[in-house]
């Protein structure tokens, strides 16, 4: 079939025709268990009923205005944001990447009104921060980087993980205003840093007068066990970005400033023409509403741990596993060898994963999983990895 599409994606051959909770059919009628969500982005699933009548109530009445305008689900929306995290306001864009633009930005303008006339941000190795020539620039991987130089300049890469190389970097550069991390990588390959991590660079960024802007993209909306990661760690960012999640498959982003980036913007410093508009606001706050009604954020743990422990269990004796790791719902599996062939088999066999980092298989269920699903998806990943394994060349025991 050919189409008028850019290729820029790799794109499987299944093409989804609907969806209810954690299941999707193909036009052909088969049905997938999906372990992946959109990559993160439907936590209450498909179809979700109050997420459909959130969208079909706000439809019938308005759609669009624009930001010159207030806008009452909007202004409902960021209050209801602002509880949840602890923040002092919030800007809405349209998707992760705009958002993390957003923030850019506010550290741009932290600097100059310190005078910084040639200001830097840390960022780390394996980060990923969008598509966009800012936000890809600020991304800790040189294959999507290449053939779009020369990058915006103004960021320093350091390993992620690693306070000393944070303490080194700030030593040597007078111009770093801000520190821009994800509180655990997804696209890196769902690295979880030391529990201390965050801890750690909200010190740094108080030591130094310096912005702790976290990238909440993927960590965000409960996934990992809290409404946002950086509670894990009894801390508040002075600078939060949210998309994904937030709006269960309408694009929304949200960039939450506190203290003394709540400041920065003022009129005319960013806009954007659909950011915050009536249907999306609406649908997110569905979300929200949801995610509290259904005590979804409580369990995600919980439902992690089964997995993980699960899968640990059937692969215990498998060389080839070096490690599974998880924080609530967003888990991965890492083998010692490439693996990206398995998404094409899970497939075959109506499951729906992804892989990252060549070698980690990734994980991100929706928040709804039920039980059942899981032992489902338990069963039918251990036997696929297995399968794929039992090809491979022997090696010496890793601990599952």
């Amino acid at each position: 079939m050919s189409s008028h599409v850019m290729p820029t994606y790799n794109r499987l051959a299944v093409t989804f025709e609907r969806g209810e909770g954690a299941w999707l059919w193909d036009e052909n009628g088969k049905r997938y268990l999906d372990a992946l969500s959109g990559i993160a982005v439907c936590g209450l699933g498909h179809a979700h009923p109050a997420i459909h009548q959130a969208i079909c109530k706000q439809s019938e009445k308005l759609l669009h205005t624009s930001n010159i305008y207030r806008i009452a689900v909007q202004e409902q929306l960021a209050d209801k944001l602002i509880d949840l995290s602890g923040m002092d306001n919030v800007f809405f864009g349209n998707s992760g990447a705009e958002v993390n633009e957003a923030a850019i930005k506010l550290a741009r303008k932290f600097a100059h009104e310190l005078g910084v006339s040639n200001p830097a941000i840390i960022v780390t190795d394996g980060s990923f921060h969008g598509r966009t020539l800012a936000t890809l620039s600020a991304t800790g991987n040189a294959k999507i980087q290449k053939g779009f130089e020369p990058l915006v300049e103004g960021f320093i890469r350091v390993p992620y993980n690693d306070i000393a190389a944070i303490k080194s970097a700030i030593e040597l550069n007078p111009n770093i205003v801000a520190i821009l991390v994800e509180p655990i990588q997804g696209e890196g390959g769902i690295n979880i840093p030391a529990s201390d991590y965050l801890n750690n660079i909200r010190q740094l960024c108080n030591q130094h007068n310096l912005l702790m802007m976290l990238d909440e993209i993927q960590t965000g909306m409960g996934r990992t066990g809290k409404f946002l990661a950086y509670q894990h760690n009894d801390i508040l960012p002075d600078v939060c970005t949210l998309a994904k999640a937030l709006g269960n498959g309408v694009p929304i982003g949200a960039c939450l400033a506190s203290g003394k980036a709540a400041t920065l913007f003022t009129a005319g410093n960013h806009g954007s023409t659909f950011g915050g508009n009536p249907l999306a606001c609406s649908a997110a706050l569905a979300v929200l509403e949801t995610l509290d009604k259904d005590n979804l954020i409580a369990t995600a743990e919980t439902k992690g741990l089964a997995i993980c422990s699960g899968l640990a269990g059937l692969l215990q004796n498998n060389p080839h596993i070096i490690e599974i790791r998880h924080k609530g719902l967003m888990i991965g599996i890492e083998l010692d060898t490439p693996c990206a062939e398995l998404v094409q088999k899970a497939l075959a066999n109506g499951l729906l994963i992804n892989v990252t980092q060549d070698k980690v298989i990734r994980l991100l269920p929706p928040l709804i999983i039920d039980d059942m699903q899981i032992q489902q998806l338990i069963d039918m990943l251990a036997l696929l990895i297995g399968q794929f394994t039992e090809q491979l060349s022997p090696v010496s025991d890793h601990a599952a």
